[in-house]
């Protein structure tokens, strides 16, 4: 398959904005707010991964995903680890991750019904650069003031446990079942491998890089690739990109990049692919 530029979709939230980021047009002022973008590849064979932009005025629900064995044994095809990584945040914005100390099944769900599983959480303070990688089972609510890109396993299959009086459905049995009631274990932090490529997260379900530099990596066989230009502009496989574009690829890849380019790389799998030959 060659590089290929994914379609977008606007997904209308009620915790969502209208000014959103350079690259997507603001809505109006009295329209629905727009919470995510969506990339979605025009074939039709189901893509493991998602990629997403968040743009956040209030408070998500308190949520959790389950792990793939729940969410097959649930009648879907995988569950949900995600990566964040964030784009801008106001100055008191947080994200909120597990617990902060071991509860059990009977506590939490006793506190999704009073509302004070809010308390339980561990909210941490987030800025521009932040990457975090959330493992299925991980209770999170992501705050107001936060713009970011999601890496995710593609399923739409969130459990909310709590939001703040809004008129959705909870799922607090499976969402009870699914949750790690432990707190959240801090990740390896990110590494270099190469000039101009970081890992920002690995030993899930899906490797997360970043560039800075043209790059030349080949895909084993059968695997896909997604590119993920936040700003700048350069060529794949000859095919112009520019920030706020996402797109899929296989086999050998060749990505230049201007000076001040930013990309983010990400592929299915627990341990990132052998670093590329220099350009």
């Amino acid at each position: 398959m060659p590089a290929t530029r994914l379609a977008i979709r606007r997904v209308e939230k009620p915790w969502g904005r209208h000014h959103l980021w350079p690259g997507f047009a603001d809505t109006l002022a009295d329209s629905a707010p727009i919470g995510e973008i969506w990339f979605e590849a025009e074939h039709a064979r189901e893509p493991a991964l998602l990629v997403k932009y968040l743009f956040t005025s209030e408070k998500l629900s308190v949520q959790v995903h389950p792990d793939d064995a729940a969410a097959i044994a649930a009648g879907h095809p995988r569950g949900k680890d995600e990566a964040w990584v964030v784009l801008a945040a106001e100055p008191d914005a947080t994200i909120a991750l597990g617990v902060k100390s071991p509860v059990t099944r009977e506590q939490l769900l006793a506190a999704a019904r009073d509302g004070s599983i809010v308390d339980l959480l561990a909210w941490k303070p987030v800025a521009a650069g932040d990457v975090i990688y959330s493992p299925a089972g991980t209770i999170h609510a992501i705050g107001a003031g936060i713009t970011l890109i999601e890496i995710q396993q593609n399923i739409d299959l969130t459990y909310r446990l709590y939001d703040y009086g809004r008129p959705r459905e909870l799922h607090l049995a499976a969402g009870v079942a699914a949750a790690c009631l432990t707190p959240f274990a801090t990740p390896k932090p990110p590494r270099a491998v190469a000039p101009g490529r970081i890992i920002l997260a690995e030993g899930g379900k899906f490797v997360l890089e970043r560039w800075t530099a043209a790059q030349h990596m080949t895909l084993p066989a059968g695997k896909t690739g997604w590119f993920v230009p936040i700003t700048g502009a350069g060529t794949i496989d000859g095919k112009t990109w520019q920030g706020g574009e996402c797109w899929m690829a296989e086999g050998e890849v060749t990505v230049t990049m201007a000076d001040e380019a930013d990309m983010l790389f990400a592929y299915p799998g627990a341990t990132m692919l052998y670093p590329p030959p220099a350009p």
